[in-house]
Parts: C-alpha cells; sequence; structure tokens
C-alpha cells in the first residue's frame, strides 16, 4: 500500500480525467509529479497549496521520464489521445499512443518503479473491435509487460463535463428532437459518472490488491445509447425525442452529421461514433469486492455534469 507520503507521477495530469484525478489526490494529502510538455501551463489548472512538482517532458519524444520517474513508487498513466482536427490525423494520434506508451515502460523499467495504474477502454477483444478500443487495449498490453506491476482499468462511455462522449450525447439531445441513427443506437453499454471513475482510480492507488490485475468498471445500469439519449433529455425536462434507428445508415456516415451538429472536432468524434458498434458492458465484478462504492445513477451523473458545464446547451429542469 502507497502511504501518504509517497510521491506518485501522473502522466496526463492535466485531461478530462487526469486533472480531476489531482484534484482528488491534493485533497487527500498525497504529493504528487507531473510530466508536461508546458510547465508553466500546467501549473495554472494544479490546485493551490498542493504539493505538486513539474518536470518539463514529452512521452512520445522521450524526453524528461527519467527525472519524472526517480524516486517514484507508483505512475498513473492517463495518456490517451483520442485524435486530431481531421479524420487522417487519427493514425498518426494511435501510432503516437503506442510510441509513448514504450517510451515510458522503458523508462519504467530503468527506475525504480513498483506500480502502474491505467484507464483503458471496455470492449471485447476481437475482430470487430473499433480501432479507438483496439488501440486501447495495445496500449493496456504494453504496461502490463512492463516491469512494475500493472493495475488496468477498464471504462465505459464516462459521463462528465468537458468529457467528449458527454459533449456528443448533450449536443445530439439539445439540438436534434428527431434523430436518424445507425443501429448502433441499440447496442449496450455501461455508463459510468467520471467521479467513480476517480474514486476507483484512488482506490486503486489504497489497495495493494489491485497490483497486476485488469478490472472492467461501470456504473449501476446498463443500458442502450437510446435510452442515454432519452434519459438525458427527461433529466433535462426536454420533449420526448424521436430516434429512429436506420439499419443502412453506418457509422461513418452518422458520424458526419455528428459533425455538424456538435463542436467536438472530428478526430475525435470519428473514433468514437465507430466504437459504439461494440457493446461495452463489465463481465466481472471483481473491483466491487476490492474497491466498494456507491455507484452514481446515470441520471444522477447528467444533472450533475450539466451544472458543471460553463458554455453550450443545456440548462437543469427548474
Amino acid at each position: 500500500m502507497t502511504g501518504n507520503s509517497d510521491r506518485v507521477l501522473v502522466l496526463g495530469g492535466t485531461g478530462f480525467i487526469g486533472n480531476r484525478l489531482v484534484d482528488r489526490l491534493a485533497a487527500e494529502g498525497v504529493p504528487m509529479r507531473l510530466l508536461a510538455r508546458d510547465p508553466d501551463r500546467a501549473r495554472g489548472k494544479l490546485p493551490g497549496g498542493a504539493d505538486i512538482q513539474v518536470v518539463k517532458g514529452d512521452l512520445t519524444e522521450d524526453a524528461g521520464l527519467d527525472e519524472a520517474l526517480r524516486g517514484i513508487r507508483t505512475a498513473y498513466y492517463l495518456v490517451h489521445s483520442m485524435g486530431g482536427r481531421t479524420i487522417l490525423e487519427n493514425r498518426r494520434f494511435i501510432t503516437m499512443d503506442k510510441a509513448a506508451a514504450v517510451n515510458f515502460v522503458l523508462a519504467a523499467d530503468r527506475s525504480s518503479l513498483e506500480r502502474i495504474i491505467y484507464l483503458g477502454g471496455l470492449g471485447e477483444v476481437g475482430k470487430g473491435l473499433s480501432k479507438h478500443l483496439q488501440s486501447r487495449a495495445e496500449v493496456a498490453d504494453i504496461l502490463a509487460a512492463a516491469r512494475a506491476k500493472a493495475t488496468i482499468l477498464r471504462a465505459a462511455v464516462i459521463i462528465g463535463a468537458g468529457g467528449a462522449s458527454f459533449e456528443i450525447l448533450r449536443y445530439l439531445v439539445e439540438r436534434l428532437p428527431v434523430m436518424v441513427c445507425p443501429r448502433w443506437v441499440d447496442t449496450k453499454i455501461q455508463p459510468i459518472a467520471v467521479d467513480d471513475v476517480i474514486g476507483y482510480l484512488y482506490g486503486c492507488l489504497r489497495n495493494v490488491e489491485t497490483a497486476g490485475g485488469r478490472f472492467d468498471i461501470g456504473g449501476p445500469e446498463i443500458m442502450t445509447y437510446r435510452i442515454m439519449m432519452e434519459q438525458y433529455a427527461d433529466a433535462r425536462g426536454l420533449a420526448r425525442r424521436l430516434i429512429v434507428a436506420v439499419p443502412l445508415l453506418s457509422p461513418r456516415l452518422s458520424s458526419y452529421w455528428v459533425d455538424l451538429v456538435t463542436p467536438i472536432p472530428s478526430g475525435v468524434v470519428h473514433p468514437l461514433i465507430e466504437g459504439m458498434k461494440n457493446e461495452v458492458i463489465c463481465r466481472d465484478d471483481r473491483i466491487e469486492r476490492l474497491i466498494p462504492m456507491k455507484k452514481t445513477p446515470f441520471r444522477e451523473a447528467v444533472v450533475k455534469a450539466l451544472s458543471q458545464e460553463k458554455e453550450g446547451p443545456g440548462k437543469l429542469a427548474a
């Protein structure tokens, strides 16, 4: 078990998940170290008064890793590139993700690192797995090959303000009273509130029994994208949305109208939409014994996310 006096390395500490985890670790009195391309910009996002060191470096260029890992026993690996602003950039980002993971493992093996905690994606490994989910699984395998014991958490759709999946859901439901969707609209999923994800990440730090394991994490409900959109509309007090599934509409074609409706970059939208064809539900519940918690219902997660939104459509029902 890692004590509060042990400094923890957080890679990806300024991102959607990483920033929230840093806040939680700071609240728990855990000293941290971050790796950042622009340390001054990173420091501007950190909670005041926290014991956080920032090291200049870049995973993809193998820069600063030895310094960042010096004296560290546990590292969070929360680095993931969804894609650029064009579809053509997606392949390059997948390649960069793998290269970054390899660079990290090589540096970790040179250091005294004992544990790695990684947040990946749910999805059954197989021929039909989307490139996005396949990339997450490949990074998990790279990290698991390190000398340090890797804890792999696998999550489906994460519900939280600023998260790409939630932003797509928000803009679609807010702007389209009638939606023509491909068959993936009825794919089974198990969404999870971002606060619960942070709870599991922090719990892994505290519970040494999670070291070296792979765990599925999800919310208390199994639903479909259709049900997610209907429940979002209900939470917002919107009129019931008409959702029509069209068998011949492919995920790729549907991603183009998502581009038109949402401000999310195409390079982020397209891999996410492609991944919606894959069923993503928890296949085991071992994590519930190791890190017991009261999981947040979907509607409650939506309400909290909307309360934290600073711009764009969506106001809570009175």
